[in-house]
């Protein structure tokens, strides 16, 4: 008799740790496929934010060749100081735009980046309470 109560007992302790393993297994598996997006969705966004940096290291050394032609052209002090205010106005509105493009760039690196993960950690949130 005492064989027949251990065994449902026994038998629903195994059908618990089972299905908490099949959980386990498959927040692993999720995980792995999460930490998988979120690697091929932040090369992405890298790879952008890096063609961002070189566009603009590539305009600020045209902008520059423009400036040095620019003042090497002056011919009077008061040419000097138009063409000074000029290139300094240009300067900053064009430091401006580009570190906020910049800054909108790696904030969408990070974005891609975790989103994947959030998501996950959404779902484990989800599954764990429930």
């Amino acid at each position: 008799m005492t064989q027949s109560i251990a065994d449902p007992t026994a038998n629903a302790k195994i059908d618990v740790l089972t299905k908490a393993g099949h959980a386990a297994a498959k927040i692993v598996k999720d995980g792995a496929e999460a930490m998988t997006g979120s690697g091929h969705a932040s090369t992405a966004a890298f790879k952008e934010l890096a063609e961002a940096y070189q566009e603009l290291a590539a305009r600020n050394a045209r902008n520059l060749t423009s400036a040095i032609q620019a003042i090497s052209a002056i011919k009077t002090p008061a040419e000097l100081f138009e063409v000074q205010q000029k290139l300094v106005k240009e300067a900053v509105e064009a430091a401006v735009g580009d570190s906020q493009k910049i800054a909108a760039l790696t904030l969408a690196v990070f974005t891609a980046a975790f989103e994947p993960l959030k998501k996950q950690f959404e779902t484990l949130q989800k599954t764990t309470l429930n």
